[in-house]
């Protein structure tokens, strides 16, 4: 499989931390790091917005998608407050995540402590045609909870 070459660059903040990884090789995401200087508290219901300390060239035709981890969101409630987050192909300032602690007890994050994911994930160039109707599928108009 061809690679997708994605530009990173490092912020100043972000000179002794590793840069985005997969922790297996089967992982679809690149663990992202907290860029803090100081360690941050986020309490029950708070969130903060935490810099990784990295931007990147996201290329035309993708996205970057900034999703929660899955083991901070079983173990502390800690998710994203926009989850998926997006990274446009035009953008280029610095990635930050905003964390909210949906659980019960205060959540300390420290620097370097892995807390997102980022995914590239292709975006195709779509063209809407408005109709009247609209091919028949089984689900048809079955939404929210339509399967029990």
């Amino acid at each position: 499989m061809k690679k997708t070459e994605v530009f990173i660059k490092r912020m100043p903040s972000n000179l002794d931390l590793p840069l985005p990884r997969k922790m297996t090789s089967g992982a679809a995401g690149f663990d992202l790091v907290a860029a803090i200087e100081k360690e941050t508290l986020i309490n029950p219901g708070e969130y903060s917005l935490l810099p990784t300390g990295i931007a990147v060239a996201i290329p035309v035709g993708y996205e970057g998608q900034i999703r929660p981890r899955s083991g901070l969101a079983l173990k502390h409630g800690i998710t994203l407050l926009n989850a998926p987050g997006t990274i446009d192909s035009d953008y280029r300032g610095e990635v930050s995540v905003l964390l909210i602690n949906l659980g019960k007890r205060s959540y300390l994050i420290k620097r370097g402590d892995r807390i997102a994911q980022l995914i590239v994930a292709a975006t195709p160039d779509i063209n809407f045609k408005e109709s009247q109707d609209l091919p028949e599928t089984f689900r048809a108009g079955g939404g929210f909870g339509h399967t029990g």
